[in-house]
């Protein structure tokens, strides 16, 4: 008897409600298309911070840029107290289309707005009020999108279902790379600052119609309980569980983000071209996804803890060694190699620690309590992780500087996972079996 028969399903009149895998692509499509011009930001830090702040700045205008960037996280806990708690009330699907819609308007209004040169200080105004409005949208976009996929997943295939939220988010990774070098490609820097990052950000609204079309479509998972009620249903928000599932989640943002800072450290630290640095999303999404979704069955198959642990540890092994091939050998095919394996190590632990907190909270409260918890990880550290990466690489003048951040982000991560229960109902089944 395997783990999907051994745990019944809640059923309705119409019977099970799990869906499969290919319908729940279409929420892992808006969720990339939601966090394309996050990403995209990040990318374009440099010449975002040329065209909204003033010339007798410029020498500081990728911290204020990166600044900027970590003010779009302090929205997102109110992002994920209320679409959160909107999905936990009214339904999954409401709360994903608003917190969707959110996103489209930041984005339109940051890719059209007058730089400081033309509008003064109105410029950096307009350009924090619309990252505040964007992460009220991230905020509000992870609780119901994630518990969707849980929810919407067979009890054994909950690891390979929620692969798709890490999954989507680096497939936007991809895409919007892919938008960044050709614009570096083939537009001058001047053009690049002047002009060229606004494409990449119109070209996000196009895509916003197509992303609420999509999710107009998706049924709801909310009022049919798709759960395994041995892991939920009886658990209550406790201490026990909110403290590691926010270490966690904090260490997660904090590596992804050290990560994904690879494309700025690549010019702004190694002095590589735009050009080359573009790339190195390519590599970092690609990486992830394809492991995300290893990971994801492994974990179905042999439990979440052990998967995580593993990934975890690789991780921190490799992580001084890969930055230290990186400030000696600095060019594009060393970065593309080290951003590989710093990104798949990343989705090695990552993915079964995700789906390792969502299926174990009650689902009364799940799109609320993890979009908040998510939110409050990205904000006090995530965040900033791209601004204290600058900062300290200036302060210690030494380019292993993210290096050591990794680490500790690490081991706080590692701490937590010494009070995590395993629930993954494969192991579950397992030990009940082995105790019988």
């Amino acid at each position: 008897m395997n783990a999907a028969s051994a745990l019944p399903a809640v059923e309705s009149d119409a019977g099970p409600h799990y869906l499969p895998l290919h319908k729940v692509f279409s929420v892992g499509l808006g969720n990339a298309l939601e966090f394309y011009d996050f990403f995209a930001f990040s990318y374009f830090a440099i010449q975002i911070g040329h065209t909204f702040f003033p010339a007798s700045l410029t020498a500081h205008g990728l911290l204020f840029s990166l600044a900027s960037f970590a003010v779009g996280s302090i929205t997102r806990p109110l992002g994920g107290i209320i679409i959160g708690r909107y999905g936990d009330r009214v339904g999954r699907k409401p709360a994903m289309l608003w917190s969707f819609g959110l996103m489209g308007i930041g984005l339109f209004g940051l890719a059209l707005t007058p730089s400081y040169a033309q509008i003064g200080a109105a410029a950096p105004v307009l350009l924090l009020l619309f990252r505040l409005i964007q992460g009220v949208g991230v905020g509000g976009e992870v609780g119901p999108t994630t518990a969707f996929l849980i929810e919407a997943a067979p009890p054994n295939r909950r690891g390979l279902y929620g692969s798709l939220q890490y999954g989507s988010q680096y497939f936007a990774v991809i895409l919007s790379g892919f938008v960044g070098f050709l614009l570096s490609a083939y537009l001058s820097p001047d053009q690049l600052d002047s002009w060229g990052w606004r494409v990449a950000f119109l070209l996000g609204t196009i895509v916003v119609p197509i992303g609420l079309y999509i999710r107009r479509t998706l049924p709801e998972t909310l009022h049919t309980s798709v759960v395994d009620n041995h892991v939920s249903a009886s658990v209550a928000l406790s201490p026990r569980l909110i403290v590691p599932a926010l270490a966690m989640l904090t260490a997660m943002t904090m590596s992804g983000y050290t990560v994904s800072y690879m494309i700025t450290y690549v010019q702004d630290t190694l002095r590589l071209s735009a050009n080359s640095a573009f790339g190195a999303p390519f590599v970092e999404g690609l990486s992830y996804m394809c492991v995300a979704a290893v990971s994801g069955s492994l974990s179905d198959r042999f439990g979440r803890v052990p998967i995580m642990r593993i990934g975890l540890g690789l991780l921190l092994v490799a992580a001084l060694p890969c930055y230290l091939a990186m400030a000696r050998w600095p060019s594009a095919f060393v970065v593309y190699g080290a951003t590989a394996t710093l990104s798949g190590l990343g989705a090695l632990w990552c993915n079964p620690a995700l789906v390792s907190i969502v299926e174990s909270l009650p689902a009364r409260e799940r799109a609320r309590a993890f979009g908040l918890l998510y939110s409050l990880a990205t904000t006090i550290f995530g965040g900033c992780t791209q601004f204290m990466l600058k900062w300290l690489i200036d302060v210690t003048r030494s380019p292993l500087a993210p290096a050591w951040y990794l680490a500790g982000s690490l081991g706080l991560a590692g701490c937590a996972m010494l009070w995590v229960s395993e629930s993954a109902p494969c192991a579950r089944l397992s030990r009940r079996s082995a105790e019988e």
